[in-house]
């Protein structure tokens, strides 16, 4: 295949998984799969690592937007952010003991419960109902970070959703509030994982670089359609990238 058209399709491919992920997460549903059609002979840790460099700057970039708008519980975010980066750290290296494939029938049976109950409760993460966050709320942050983080280093699938869900459900959070501070620990668990991967194996920069301009510019464009039309549009949007991703996981566990 070409080159110049191999870039350009994954160049694409990340404009849409920055979009997706600016919104409510889920954009490595978009971008790995393509990394790995394009790359088949490729190492799974080449990939992993490549897709992370190139989602990051997306990430990053949608956290500052939301920033912007939507006040960050810093209070809470801070400490949960260092816990995601510890546990993704330690989860990646988890790797090379357990097999991360047997968690999947867990994954999908958990995804499905946040799509039920989310979908059944209405009025989940419409307003804010935060109580005043005091040493409870900072340890919760910090249980949500350590073990998503872990999660997401070990595993990855849905970390953005089980953030959002964790957030909304545990601490009281909207949608907005939810999403903002998810990226805020996602962008921690994929420094993380960016520091494992480079020290460990090769990654292809200059893809990585191409896609990463094209994944900042669909988080752009998300965000602000994000902060335009409120937690409604994010609830769901969340519900779709959910559906989405138990489809997948249902797919590689009882069909692949």
């Amino acid at each position: 295949m070409d080159v110049e058209f191999l870039y350009l399709a994954l160049g694409l491919a990340a404009l849409f998984a920055g979009f997706v992920d600016a919104i409510v997460g889920g954009g490595g549903l978009i971008q790995l799969p393509a990394l790995f059609a394009a790359y088949p002979a490729a190492l799974p840790a080449t990939l992993f690592g490549t897709n992370k460099l190139a989602s990051i700057v997306g990430t990053a970039s949608a956290a500052l937007q939301y920033g912007r708008r939507v006040a960050i519980p810093w209070r809470l975010v801070g400490p949960g952010a260092v816990a995601a980066l510890v546990g993704s750290w330690y989860g990646a290296k988890a790797v090379a003991y357990l097999r991360p494939e047997v968690l999947r029938p867990l994954i999908l049976l958990l995804l499905v419960l946040v799509a039920i109950y989310t979908f059944v409760k209405k009025d989940l993460g419409s307003v804010s109902n935060e109580p005043e966050h005091g040493t409870r709320s900072v340890v919760l942050a910090l249980a949500i970070g350590g073990v998503v983080g872990f999660y997401d280093g070990f595993f990855g699938p849905g970390t953005g959703s089980f953030l959002i869900f964790l957030f909304i459900r545990l601490l009281g959070m909207d949608f907005l509030r939810a999403s903002v501070s998810a990226k805020i620990l996602n962008v921690a668990t994929n420094v993380a994982a960016i520091g494992f991967f480079v020290g460990n194996v090769e990654l292809l920069w200059k893809l990585a670089a191409v896609m990463a301009v094209c994944n900042l510019s669909g988080a752009v464009i998300g965000s602000r359609l994000a902060l335009r039309h409120g937690s409604g549009f994010v609830r769901k949007m969340f519900l779709v990238v959910v559906g989405v991703l138990i489809a997948r996981l249902a797919y590689d566990t009882f069909l692949r």
